[in-house]
């Protein structure tokens, strides 16, 4: 069975190494995992919740880090690669939710649409450098999805 993945925007930021407190190590483990990124089956939410944050933190050009490179790739390829799953997230306005996949939960407001994104995708959520994921464990756990911490050093605290 093929695993696919959801990418929180921290890792993007990291390995291009501007306005990041991740170590020299945690950049090239997030710059290695987004060089693959073609040959990943990468999962993002059909409304572009996902991208639009991307866009805020990335540039669309494509240049010049490993992370906006990332960008570019799932921006020109979203609807056309095989790699590039789409899926349905539902927004809830239930504040304690997010989403309608989501239990109630204590999770940051702008990390729920990967959630809900690995959730419906039964994906791997893969996080750099936000300490919330190791923080919500049980809520993963709850929700059968794994975590793959690139930076341990900078999310497990």
């Amino acid at each position: 069975m093929v695993e696919n993945f959801v990418i929180d925007t921290n890792v993007a930021i990291s390995a291009n190494g501007v306005n990041t407190h991740a170590s020299f190590a945690c950049q090239l483990a997030c710059i290695e995992l987004l060089m693959a990124c073609k040959n990943l089956p990468i999962a993002i939410d059909e409304t572009g919740l996902i991208m639009d944050e991307y866009k805020r933190h990335l540039s669309h050009a494509g240049q010049p880090g490993v992370g906006d490179m990332f960008f570019k790739y799932l921006h020109d390829y979203q609807y056309t690669s095989d790699n590039i799953l789409l899926v349905t997230i539902t927004q809830s306005d239930d504040g304690g939710r997010g989403f309608a996949e989501l239990p109630s939960n204590s999770l940051d407001a702008s990390d729920r649409k990967f959630l809900a994104t690995a959730v419906v995708a039964k994906a791997i959520l893969v996080n750099a450098t936000d300490s919330d994921w190791a923080q919500q464990h049980e809520l993963l756990e709850s929700l059968h999805i794994k975590i793959k911490q690139l930076c341990p050093e900078h999310s497990c605290k």
